[in-house]
């Protein structure tokens, strides 16, 4: 029986109610979010119908999907899990972030490999005072909204959290420090002199790193890909996001919307707990 779940300040009773009757089916109402469970499939022509006509979140869970087994959210980084684009901002600090910021969005779009992308903008930083990085951590960056409540929901259910970015340590090493995150991986920023070189040690973490990411975690906690939630916003995120048993599309690029199971353009970080049946705390 497919369930379909409604999410978004938009909606209202009358409102779910009457989209449940359309859709011949069972309606349940929880604490911020609607479930509709149905009879029939709902063909992909269908939702992108509703989607169209409503501004709120509607998504069809996969039929295979179990949120009661899920045991890990793996989460990009950028315009995902914060509300910006780091090197974006650290650019600004030099006066080149239209320059930047267009190279990024080519790369999120999946016009541009990440990895070339990166090593491009990066390379544009060189000699930027290392100071830059506590501004931007300091004064431009928030946890998106309904974060916290999401972070809340999940340990509420044992589920782990791991952030993973084609962006810094500096950033995801606070983060993880702050929100009490459980896991991180991400790219380390190359300084000399209290400057950066333009260049990052190791290995550049792309879309194989973040689906390698994914991999390790399931086998170092004994878990499948099937109790696994993956959510991106950028092509480089994609093949995470494959794996997963739920990818969810957050406020994404139209390509990652097309290929994710789950897709949130209206609800705040809070609505992965919608998809995964979690009250708010």
């Amino acid at each position: 029986m497919p369930t379909i779940i409604l999410q978004g300040t938009e909606l209202n009773d009358d409102i779910a109610a009457n989209m449940a009757g359309n859709l011949n089916g069972a309606l349940e109402s929880r604490h911020h979010y609607y479930k509709i469970k149905v009879d029939s499939a709902v063909s992909n022509g269908q939702l992108t119908q509703l989607r169209g006509k409503n501004n709120f979140d509607i998504n069809v869970l996969p039929d295979e999907f179990d949120a009661r087994q899920i045991r890990l959210l793996i989460t990009d980084m950028d315009s995902t899990f914060i509300n910006i684009e780091c090197v974006d901002e650290i650019a600004d600090f030099m006066g080149i972030k239209p320059q930047i910021a267009a190279i990024t969005e080519s790369a999120m779009r999946g016009e541009i490999n990440f990895e070339t992308s990166l090593t491009k903008r990066i390379g544009l930083l060189e000699g930027l005072p290392a100071d830059a990085l506590e501004h931007v951590y300091n004064e431009r960056l928030k946890l998106n909204s309904g974060g916290e409540a999401m972070i809340a929901g999940l340990k509420s259910r044992d589920i782990k959290i791991a952030l993973v970015s084609g962006g810094f340590t500096y950033f995801t090493a606070r983060l993880k420090k702050r929100y009490q995150l459980d896991y991180t991986l991400s790219n380390t920023l190359e300084i000399r002199n209290n400057k950066l070189t333009g260049k990052v040690h190791g290995t550049i973490v792309g879309a194989e790193a973040k689906a390698g990411f994914l991999l390790q975690l399931c086998k170092e906690l004994g878990i499948s890909t099937q109790q696994v939630v993956a959510m991106g916003d950028g092509a480089n995120d994609l093949k995470m996001m494959k794996l997963a048993g739920l990818s969810i599309a957050y406020h994404a690029k139209p390509t990652v919307q097309a290929e994710a199971d789950a897709v949130l353009n209206y609800c705040g970080l809070e609505g992965v707990l919608g998809l995964l049946d979690i009250p708010e705390s």
